[in-house]
């Protein structure tokens, strides 16, 4: 029953005619307010290894879960690429992959990244665990956090997949309203596009 209005919410909430709901509605893990979880070491397509604990100068980080097999995510990369050119110099822009088909490992990233002149570091987890920590189900899937780095928003960057349509800026108003110190209006939007890619657990067979 959970998992059918669940799919009764993402629809409704994808053709644009769903309010914003209270903190925690669409994520099973994080709520707003809670402490971002930490990655540490993860290698980046830069070539180098990129801890949560290295941006202690910035106030402000946007997290996005994101990948290059998804024809959503590849949409967004132009305007994530945008956010982190027009972000603030106190606001970092952060991307991480976890998917473990061929065309999300590093290697592939890494010449996305360089083809697509991204501005912001992308990095690669292959193990899946921080993306299970912050209970990200979709890609691309955003995240703010303040100085603190406590959750402020999460969920979707805007209100339309076609850039021409948007009309809400849910992670930019996240962040300008950060900024001033106050709220964003909207802390939490569900997420579109495809789902990450988890690998499947196995059980071990009973003897």
């Amino acid at each position: 029953m959970r998992f059918i209005l669940w799919i009764a919410i993402a629809a409704v909430c994808f053709l644009g005619i769903l309010p914003a709901v209270e903190a925690g509605g669409f994520n099973e893990v994080l709520s707003i307010g809670s402490g971002a979880p930490a990655w540490n070491d993860l290698p980046g397509t830069d070539g180098r290894m990129h801890s949560l604990k290295d941006l202690a100068d910035k106030k402000f980080v946007v997290v996005v879960f994101t990948c290059a097999s998804c024809p959503t995510a590849v949409d967004y990369e132009t305007r994530i690429n945008e956010l982190a050119k027009s972000a603030p110099s106190d606001t970092a822009v952060v991307a991480i992959c976890v998917n473990q088909v061929a065309a999300d490992l590093l290697p592939e990233l890494t010449k996305r990244a360089a083809e697509k002149q991204f501005q912001f570091s992308y990095l690669y987890d292959g193990s899946q665990k921080i993306a299970k920590e912050f209970g990200a189900v979709y890609t691309p899937e955003f995240y703010v956090l303040d100085s603190s780095r406590k959750v402020i928003y999460m969920g979707a960057m805007d209100d339309s997949t076609d850039p021409a349509k948007v009309t809400k800026r849910y992670v930019e108003e996240a962040i300008k309203a950060a900024r001033s110190g106050g709220e964003p209006e909207v802390k939490e939007m569900i997420a579109r596009g495809c789902r990450v890619r988890y690998a499947r657990e196995r059980r071990p067979r009973e003897k």
